[in-house]
Parts: structure tokens; C-alpha cells; sequence
């Protein structure tokens, strides 16, 4: 079949590796390069990496509702979409059918962060869902489900790329169905619709007026990538692997520093957690026994909370 792949980020790129096996891919559209890191470097998204390096086109539109002509001109069976980050226009989607990849048990999830809100939710499992596109986020008819176990020690990076490998997968039996005209198609139930959208900067703030289990499934969630945060001292200090920890203080204010000697232990609103890996201004990110080596940031009694000073 003669496919345009559209997605940006690396849960699209098994999905688009897989579409180049057993299909042709005629273009790929992905969001345009961004400044990325603390120096703003101008950086390709991963799919557009994979394309380069399989010489297929690519198609990089600000807005893609203005700017979709050249997807219409090669005339494509299909569309598939993996994590593309942009709504693709009605009149689109009404002259090409769309097939979407979405890393969630629909109709629960819809939008932009499906696999970051699993994680923040402490879900035992979630999967890939893959639809036909329709002109409401993710609303689209069901044509297959396939459910993945979320282990404890998964983050947003592993369980993003099973996910992927999963969908890869997927995606190659529903297009042989789709090529014989046995697809099938379940609207999803609306009384079930539950969203999560694109993350915003608050979402990254880690309030340690929570349990313990809710902030380590938050800072899950946000890594490797961009990192669960919190201020000290008008600081903004990452948080990127946490574990729970048995040293308790009941009368600790959540956020407090209780250890940080060869451990790095924060109370919380029911007990305390160990923070493993951190970031701090300045410096990369790394193990926390490597950070406590004669540091003087993070002191006994400090401390966390949510804002600047």
C-alpha cells in the first residue's frame, strides 16, 4: 500500500520503521525542528531522523490545517498517524482515510500525554488502541485493542517504547485487513471518554503534599524526559528515578529533607521517599550517591516546595 506516515516523537519510530517493511512509504510529515537542552540546539524530531536515512521526503508544516496540499497531491491509500502532535484538518481527513496508532485503551486517554497520565495514575495496564481518524480528538471508530502490563519499574521512556513495538505490530495486521476489506469498526462509548492532554509546565511540578506512591508515579511518568521538579531556595531541582523509603517522621512538613548523607530521603503526606537520580542547576543529571559526594545544596531540614520563593 502506498502510505504518508505523520508522527514526531520515538514511540513513532518503530511504527514508521515497521510501515517502510512491508509498504511504501511516499512522505513523512513531523513536527519542525526545535531548540532542545539548555543551549537551544536545533534539533530534528526522531522521525524525521528515520526518514532521512531511509531517503524518504519530508514534510514539516507549522500549521498543517493551512498546509496539507502536498499530502493530497500524492494521492496516499492511507494516512497513518503515530503521536504526530498536530489535529489533521477535516478536509483531509474526509478526502484520505486516516488510520491513528494511540498509546492508550480508548476511550480512555484521549489527547496528547496518554502514556505520562497511565503512569501518573498508577495503572496496573494500559495498550494501544488503533482508530480511524475522525474531526474530535481521538474519537474515532476502534478497529483493533491489544492490552500491555505496566511493570513497577517502568518509566515514560520503557513503557513508551513497548508500546511502540506493540502498535508496530498492530498496525501491520490491520493493514492487511484493510487491504482485504475485512476491517472492523466499534464506536467508542463517550460515557467512558477520559482525556490527557499535551503536558504543560505545571504538570511537571512534583507537590509533596501527596502521597508517596502519587509523587514517584509522577516522577515515572516524567522521565527520562523533561523531569519531575521542585524548588528549593528559588532553585528548580529534577527528580528523575524515586523509590519508598522506611525512614518516617511524622512531624515533618511534606517536602522536608530528612537524610542526605549517603541517601537522599524527602518526607511526604504519608511517609517519605528516596530520590535515585537528580539534576540540579548546572549540572547533569545523575545517581544520587554520586550528587551527595560533598554537596552543599541540599541540606538537613530543607525544605521542597512547589514554587519559587
Amino acid at each position: 500500500m502506498k502510505l504518508v506516515f505523520m508522527g514526531t516523537p520515538l514511540f513513532s519510530v518503530p511504527i514508521l520503521e515497521t510501515l517502510i517493511q512491508h509498504h511504501e512509504v511516499l512522505l513523512v510529515v513531523t513536527q519542525p525542528d526545535k531548540p532542545v537542552g539548555r543551549k537551544k540546539v536545533i534539533t530534528e524530531s526522531p522521525v524525521k531522523k528515520i526518514a532521512t536515512t531511509h531517503q524518504i521526503p519530508v514534510f514539516q508544516p507549522d500549521k498543517l490545517r493551512g498546509d496539507y496540499q502536498k499530502i493530497l497531491d500524492l494521492k496516499p491509500d492511507l494516512i497513518i498517524t503515530a503521536a504526530y502532535g498536530q489535529m489533521l484538518p477535516k478536509a483531509l481527513i474526509t478526502q484520505i482515510e486516516a488510520i491513528n496508532v494511540h498509546g492508550s485503551l480508548l476511550p480512555k486517554y484521549r489527547g496528547g500525554a496518554p502514556i505520562q497520565y497511565a503512569l501518573f495514575d498508577g495503572l496496573k495496564e494500559t495498550g494501544i488502541s488503533i482508530m480511524f481518524m475522525a474531526y474530535e480528538m481521538d474519537s474515532g471508530d476502534i478497529i483493533e485493542q491489544q492490552k500491555l502490563r505496566i511493570e513497577a519499574h517502568d518509566d515514560y521512556a520503557s513503557l513508551s517504547h513497548k508500546l511502540s513495538i506493540l502498535g508496530s505490530k498492530m498496525i501491520i495486521n490491520v493493514l492487511d485487513q484493510y487491504r482485504k476489506n475485512k476491517i472492523s469498526r466499534t464506536p467508542q462509548d463517550r460515557d467512558l471518554v477520559t482525556f490527557a492532554y499535551t503536558l504543560k509546565r505545571n504538570d511537571e511540578l512534583i507537590s509533596f503534599n501527596q502521597t508517596s506512591k502519587a509523587i514517584i508515579d509522577r516522577i515515572r511518568g516524567l522521565s527520562p524526559e523533561p523531569g519531575a521538579h521542585a524548588y528549593l531556595r528559588n532553585q528548580l531541582i529534577k527528580f528523575y528515578r524515586a523509590t519508598n523509603s522506611d525512614i518516617i517522621d511524622s512531624e515533618a512538613i511534606p517536602g522536608t529533607v530528612l537524610e542526605n548523607k549517603k541517601r537522599l530521603v524527602i518526607s511526604t503526606l504519608d511517609g517519605s521517599i528516596e530520590i535515585l537520580e537528580i539534576q540540579v542547576p548546572s549540572k547533569k543529571q545523575m545517581a544520587v550517591r554520586d550528587f551527595l559526594n560533598g554537596q552543599s545544596i541540599i541540606k538537613m531540614g530543607d525544605i521542597f516546595i512547589e514554587g519559587n520563593e
